[in-house]
């Protein structure tokens, strides 16, 4: 987004969330990535998260999928060390860039469901995993940046003389995001010079936000209306209660051990009845999306968008849009949070 006339903060990138797989129609299914990736694109984004784990569809199939539905969309791939070999991503990415003449952007997740990682017999510990993260990340970016044949011993991961062809396009260079708010997870982010990407915490909570060097990147939902009572009304019609979810929630919080997903409920327990306060995470506690929501009038979610473009965040990834006016809105939201960020 560049936002209105006269801006001189830095532009925002927005990145939208393609739909997971949950079951149904295969028809249903691939009209719905469809949409969702023609819509974020129609609406300024430059590129759509594709999530990973064990009970989704392959997420590179389903980035294929993007590409061939949009003219410039860049798929970022959730990419998780456990699920392939180095070799394997690069030549994925170089792959298609290739067939496409498209940026393939990189996700790099260290973790996941827990359940899905023992099923897989990975019992490696959490920071070590970010340790893996890098060596696995690196010996990516080698060959993609053509510096080979690549040769590297690390403690994870090893490779001799590889070479990766077609080489890739130096215009089409992966934009590399990591995934994490531990320690572990911003300091794999720095080793790699990639962009973390993290949880935004409630405006109450500014100084528990993870201590950042420079620029960031959050994932966060918005419903915003002129009013707070049409916004409300429109979030808790979308994200209504739900028992079953709650429950699969907590059963997941049992056998996490993930830092984000831990810290999220947290704060969602914590802000229990607090009210309409803007940040909003009953969608989260009921197992409907992975981040929290803002909700409220344009100007009450803009300025708490403002706090954090403030502060260094410059990328935002928005959960699954509901439609392309949903879309709309919340670029409308984008653009006057950058405008509060200027006069700040």
């Amino acid at each position: 987004m560049t936002g209105h006339e006269g801006i001189t903060h830095k532009p925002v990138t927005l990145y939208a969330t393609c739909p997971p797989y949950r079951g149904g129609s295969r028809a249903a299914y691939l009209e719905q990535v469809s949409d969702v990736a023609r819509w974020s694109e129609a609406a300024g984004c430059e590129g759509i998260l594709v999530y990973t784990d064990n009970g989704l569809l392959d997420p590179w199939l389903v980035a294929q999928v993007v590409i061939q539905q949009t003219r410039a969309l860049s798929p970022l791939v959730a990419v998780q060390p456990v699920y392939m070999h180095p070799y394997s991503v690069a030549k994925m990415v170089t792959s298609l860039s290739y067939l496409y003449d498209r940026r393939i952007d990189l996700n790099m997740v260290a973790g996941g469901f827990k359940n899905d990682l023992v099923a897989l017999h990975d019992e490696t510990p959490h920071d070590q995993r970010y340790a893996r993260l890098v060596e696995y990340t690196r010996i990516i970016l080698d060959l993609l940046a053509g510096r080979g044949p690549v040769t590297f011993q690390g403690r994870f991961h090893s490779v001799t003389n590889l070479t990766l062809t077609p080489p890739l396009d130096r215009t089409l260079a992966p934009r590399v995001t990591v995934s994490g708010s531990s320690a572990a997870g911003l300091a794999a982010a720095r080793a790699l010079d990639a962009l973390s990407v993290t949880y935004p915490a409630p405006l109450t909570q500014t100084d528990a936000q993870p201590a950042m060097d420079g620029r960031y990147g959050i994932r966060v939902g918005i419903v915003a209306r002129e009013s707070e009572e049409e916004a409300w009304s429109v979030a808790q019609a979308r994200f209504p209660a739900d028992r079953r979810g709650q429950l699969t929630h907590q059963l997941a919080m049992k056998v996490s051990d993930s830092s984000w997903h831990k810290q999220l409920s947290e704060t969602a327990k914590q802000r229990t009845g607090s009210g309409r306060d803007t940040y909003w995470m009953l969608p989260f506690e009921n197992y409907k999306t992975f981040c929290p929501y803002l909700v409220g009038s344009y100007e009450r979610v803009a300025e708490e968008l403002a706090r954090f473009l403030t502060t260094g965040c410059d990328f935002v990834i928005l959960d699954v849009p509901a439609s392309p006016e949903e879309l709309g809105r919340i670029t409308h939201v984008v653009d006057r949070a950058l405008a509060a960020a200027a006069r700040a």
